[in-house]
């Protein structure tokens, strides 16, 4: 199937191998090399359109993106004009990052602006999340470090895309090997909003541009920066998190965030300080450059370790308790031995012999046995009865 690229047409389609458009005799090879299969999609400044390049043996699919205001304004038109040409440059300079779209063409052709890029095979993450749901911290990390390193790409080439959103952020389906691209790797595109930062463009208020809830306040006003685009991938991620759009995730009363009230799966402390800064409201307080985020992105996510069940307490063995005097048998025993030697009035080898008791009282001594009666009850007393 071939799509005439008219505007005008009305009847776009064609079979394969015609080479003017049936309905209203338009060329349809652009360049005598792209054949449109079929739309894709409709912006604010123009449609785009699935592609084969039929100059190269393979074959290969592109995209072609017809330049196509829908402002009848003439000073819109000027600088809808001026914004797409400026996409062609930008994506001229930045095309070479593997996650960045090649620019492969751009020209004029029936008095229509053409611009031919490399075709990105894959969803984007609106779609990933409309058919999967929200998105968990690790896949939120993942998103992060894959897409950091473009933007201090586009940054470092003093660029600002100004236009960063889930539709904006294709995950490849599968490889090309042309290009080097591997599956699963995050793609940025439509660079159809992208401004180049000098210093003086910065200080001067400029053309609004960007999506609804996603845009940083500087930027609703004309004044994008750097941080713009690091506000708007936060943004990003909350969206993702909660699968709700940014401007439920305000508190507009309140002038916070709250989008950790709606959340479906924890997020740690340290990846929410993280989404925290990237989406402060005031520039002075969000991080300035992509660097900073990833810095604090290396702290390695935490890990959360299963409890080990209780262990059951073992009973401790019970012990007879013994009587406390036992402790002390022999010295007991050996006091009995010194009792007994004054009661018979022979001294022990530990002291010398001194008087009996006894014989102080005026009483009759008493006989070894009958002594040894008595202590040996003196002793029972303090040792048991040896059970």
């Amino acid at each position: 199937m071939t799509y005439c690229l008219n505007p005008s047409c009305q009847s776009p389609q064609n079979p394969d191998g015609t080479k003017f458009c049936l309905s209203c005799g338009t060329k349809l090879l652009l360049r005598d090399r792209y054949r449109g299969i079929k739309p894709l999609g409709q912006g604010g400044f123009g449609k785009t359109f699935l592609a084969v390049d039929e100059d190269k043996p393979s074959h290969p699919y592109c995209v072609i993106k017809q330049f196509l205001p829908q402002t009848q304004s003439t000073q819109n038109l000027q600088k809808a004009a001026e914004l797409f040409n400026q996409e062609a440059v930008r994506l001229d300079e930045l095309g070479q990052h593997l996650q960045i779209p090649e620019l492969l063409a751009y020209f004029s052709q029936e008095k229509q602006q053409y611009l031919v890029q490399e075709f990105i095979q894959g969803r984007n993450l609106a779609q990933e999340l409309a058919t999967k749901g929200t998105f968990d911290e690790a896949q939120v990390r993942a998103i992060l470090k894959d897409l950091l390193p473009v933007l201090q790409f586009v940054h470092q080439h003093q660029v600002i895309h100004r236009d960063i959103k889930p539709e904006n952020i294709i995950s490849r389906s599968e490889s090309n090997v042309r290009t080097g691209g591997v599956k699963g790797q995050l793609v940025l595109v439509d660079f159809g909003a992208a401004k180049l930062a000098t210093g003086t463009a910065l200080a001067r208020t400029g053309t609004v541009i960007g999506s609804a809830g996603y845009a940083a306040p500087e930027q609703a006003i004309g004044r994008a920066v750097f941080a713009s685009d690091l506000y708007s991938l936060g943004v990003t991620c909350i969206n993702l998190l909660t699968q709700m759009h940014p401007f439920d995730l305000f508190d507009t009363s309140e002038g916070v965030w709250v989008w950790r009230d709606v959340l479906s799966s924890p997020v740690s402390d340290a990846l929410s300080r993280i989404l925290d800064k990237m989406i402060a409201s005031p520039v002075n307080q969000r991080y300035p450059s992509a660097a900073e985020v990833m810095s604090d992105l290396q702290v390695p996510m935490p890990v959360r370790l299963a409890r080990k069940p209780p262990q059951p307490v073992k009973p401790a063995k019970y012990v007879k308790p013994q009587p406390v005097a036992k402790q002390y048998s022999s010295k007991i025993e050996q006091e009995l031995q010194e009792l007994r030697s004054e009661f018979l009035e022979s001294p022990t080898p530990q002291k010398p012999a001194q008087k009996p008791a006894a014989a102080s009282s005026g009483n009759q001594p008493k006989s070894p046995s009958q002594i040894d009666l008595e202590l040996e009850e003196i002793k029972s007393q303090f040792l048991g009865n040896g059970d």
